[in-house]
């Protein structure tokens, strides 16, 4: 009681490497809800207590019970904000494992064969933005854009474009990007 439990998750964490993700904690997260819940109960008592009867004795416990409340908000969130940062890291960094697993099993359907956005097989690091500048090599005609927009791809022109878009046509050398 008054936060060991919700301390003890963010013990859990804290003795694991970083590059390490404990299974989630089911029943230490639910315990620690409990917990709050009953300490808010006694509190919302002994508070309606003090008001009706005037028990000013009770204050310094419902300011107790408080602080255990808001220690194992903090307890629990910090616990999920260090789960939150270790699967994003995981994820960049075993992505491409996971995606091709689950292709070969068949989760992952394309619809009409077009990707959108970032290609996790190929991307093991987070881009630093989702837009490049390129130059046109070569004449190569139209590309169409997500929006509906029509761009026309003529030898030495320039555009700021979708990464995503311009990868393949950078590998077939109609492209190149541009480094400012």
């Amino acid at each position: 009681m008054f936060g060991e439990k919700a301390l003890e998750l963010v013990r859990e964490l804290h003795r694991m490497s970083d590059g390490q993700l404990p299974a989630f904690n089911e029943d230490g997260v639910r315990q620690v809800l409990q917990e709050t819940e009953a300490l808010f109960e006694q509190n919302q008592a002994d508070v309606n207590e003090a008001k009706v009867d005037g028990r000013s004795e009770l204050i310094p416990t419902i300011k107790l019970r408080h602080c255990c409340l808001l220690r194992n908000q903090r307890c629990l969130s910090a616990y999920l904000y260090d789960r939150l940062l270790r699967i994003r890291a995981l994820r960049w960094e075993y992505a491409a494992v996971v995606f091709s697993v689950q292709k070969v099993f068949g989760f992952v359907h394309e619809k009409s064969g077009k990707r959108k956005g970032l290609d996790i097989t190929q991307d093991t690091r987070p881009p630093k933005s989702l837009y490049i500048q390129v130059r046109c090599v070569k004449d190569h005609g139209e590309l169409e854009i997500d929006d509906g927009t029509v761009i026309l791809l003529k030898r030495n022109s320039q555009h700021f474009l979708p990464r995503w878009k311009c990868e393949q046509l950078i590998r077939q050398g109609v492209l190149e990007h541009v480094v400012s």
